[in-house]
């Protein structure tokens, strides 16, 4: 660790600073005078990310100068001991894996996952369980195989829906027990137990873990988003995308958090808006299915009839098994009031029963 008040005379960039001197945490300070009296700022940053740790000011007089200097160095020490500590711990935490080669196969498989396309699930699958051959022990390609499961329910991709839950719920322990103290492991274990394999109270819990150990992942707010519409809660689920949104604005999932902000709306009654949540979804992905079904029925429901039997026959050609009969498997809803208005739109659009 670092601590000056200057650096060569220059503004401090802490990322330069910490290269420099191959150090992770600075400890930066000012101090102001007034009369007889001093205020001295100071704050911890960790040099990697920018990111500050800690922040506290020390006020004294000139009187006594020595005293304020001891004053000020315990209570530092004392306090930045076990943010370093906390730090540390959260660092060794973020380290996946220490195979590289199962770490390549990890990154090819996101690369993948994020085209949202049946054979790029497939490659992304494959990538995924490679990596957990690679190294057994890295619960967030476990998490991340059950997700491909996760999308391809979601899109109509299921072969084998049997085989595919049993082999999603068998991902699903894998990464819950290796990732008890991984944040992405958890939320993605918890986002396909409750979607594919329909527990919604684990996987809930699951994803609410992920958020108390990482409180600014981006994807875990999206994912608890989806959890409270399934609850019968679209309000909070509005509050959950929010904030995803707010905190990751060109996140890789953010057509998915627009369409759940669309459900929620909708299932709010508020028919425009959900249509333009559906709308910038299906810009950001023409064939996702689920952006798809939202236009369709959020559509249908605003009057715009022309539109919602347009998306309707789009999503018949990439999803032809799809029906009012199968719809709760696609929505898997508590509310039975939920579900019924999913029917009642998706019905006028034109889908078949």
């Amino acid at each position: 660790m670092y601590s000056s008040f200057a650096y060569k005379g220059r503004a401090l960039d802490v990322k330069q600073i910490g290269r420099e001197l191959g150090v992770r945490y600075i400890l930066e300070g000012s101090v102001r005078k007034s009369s007889s009296k001093v205020r001295i700022n100071g704050q911890l940053i960790d040099a990697s990310t920018g990111a500050h740790l800690w922040a506290d000011r020390f006020d004294g007089g000139l009187d006594d100068i020595f005293d304020l200097q001891d004053q000020v160095t315990s209570s530092v020490v004392g306090a930045i001991a076990p943010k370093l500590e906390e730090a540390e711990i959260e660092r060794a935490r973020r380290k996946p894996t220490d195979s590289l080669d199962a770490y390549d196969h990890f990154l090819r498989g996101l690369g993948a996952f994020h085209q949202w396309t049946e054979e790029a699930n497939n490659e992304a699958l494959l990538l995924f369980q490679q990596a957990t051959k690679l190294d057994p022990t890295f619960a967030a390609a476990y998490g991340m195989a059950a997700l491909c499961y996760d999308q391809r329910k979601g899109n109509g991709w299921m072969i084998n829906r049997g085989e595919e839950v049993a082999e999603t719920a068998r991902l699903v322990r894998r990464a819950s027990e290796l990732g008890k103290d991984d944040a992405v492991a958890l939320n993605t274990a918890g986002t396909a137990l409750a979607y594919v394999v329909g527990n919604l109270d684990h996987g809930t819990a699951l994803i609410e873990q992920a958020l108390l150990l990482n409180s600014n992942l981006a994807t875990a707010w999206h994912q608890s988003g989806w959890m409270s519409i399934y609850r019968g809660d679209p309000e909070g689920a509005l509050e959950r995308f929010y904030r995803a949104m707010r905190l990751s604005p060109r996140d890789p999932y953010i057509f998915d958090m627009q369409i759940g902000t669309g459900c929620a709306q909708f299932l709010n009654g508020r028919y425009a808006e959900a249509l333009s949540w559906a709308e910038a979804a299906v810009r950001h992905q023409p064939n996702s299915c689920p952006a798809l079904r939202t236009l369709a029925a959020s559509s249908a429901m605003a009057g715009r009839q022309e539109q919602a039997e347009k998306t309707i026959a789009h999503l018949s050609e990439l999803d032809p098994g799809l029906r009012i009969s199968n719809l709760h498997d696609l929505f898997p809803v508590q509310r039975a009031k939920d579900i019924a208005m999913w029917q009642e739109g998706l019905r006028l659009a034109g889908l078949p029963e």
